[in-house]
């Protein structure tokens, strides 16, 4: 079997998924290949990835995707993109309705094995303060750590959650949009010819 399948088999959280709002199975979306060249880290798979088993089809995935510049087929190539969230399930509602955090089980876990997996990767995108405190070692907030993102460039690039939550911090920001993500677009572009 290879990781990838190992993962998909993964029921290490089940009792914990159990006791949630949700009270789900685990359902790991693992997306990825040795071949790939750009790696997304994002959070946790949410509750529409948990039905689709495909990362990203939401309406967080189109804004992202947008951010990127990319259409979906390039996005869902494994071959060329590889998504690697913190937690490969959907961690669950808590009972205000809210999402879970990732298990850090997760990644203590798989993630270096992931990581060791994927040798060409040359664009890492940072989604959200669990990817960017894992792998920047970043205790600044999310804005500290995107507005820094010159520091880190080109190689990787912090990014904001793209959920509709953070459209008004998307609107205070407004060198987002200006001056990160023509840069972002620029080197997914070159990453991916």
């Amino acid at each position: 079997m290879s990781l990838v399948d190992d993962i998909r088999n993964c029921r290490l959280c089940a009792a914990r998924f159990v006791k949630t709002a949700t009270r789900h199975a685990p359902r790991p979306v693992p997306w990825f290949r040795a071949s790939a060249r750009l790696l997304i880290v994002g959070q946790a798979p949410g509750a529409r990835v948990h039905e689709s088993g495909r990362p990203f089809t939401d309406p967080s995935g189109e804004r992202l995707r947008d951010w990127m510049g990319i259409d979906q087929e390039t996005f869902y190539d494994r071959d060329h993109i590889a998504i690697l969230p913190m937690a490969f399930c959907f961690p669950g509602y808590n009972a205000k309705g809210s999402d879970l955090p990732p298990p850090p089980l997760c990644a203590r876990s798989w993630r270096q094995a992931a990581l060791a997996s994927l040798p060409d990767i040359r664009l890492t995108l940072l989604v959200g303060g669990h990817a960017q405190k894992w792998h920047l070692g970043q205790r600044d907030s999310v804005t500290a750590t995107v507005s820094a993102w010159r520091d880190h460039a080109p190689a990787r690039f912090p990014l904001p959650h793209p959920s509709w939550r953070n459209t008004a911090w998307i609107r205070k920001n407004p060198w987002f949009e200006t001056e990160l993500l023509p840069d972002l677009r620029a080197q997914v572009r070159k990453v991916l010819q």
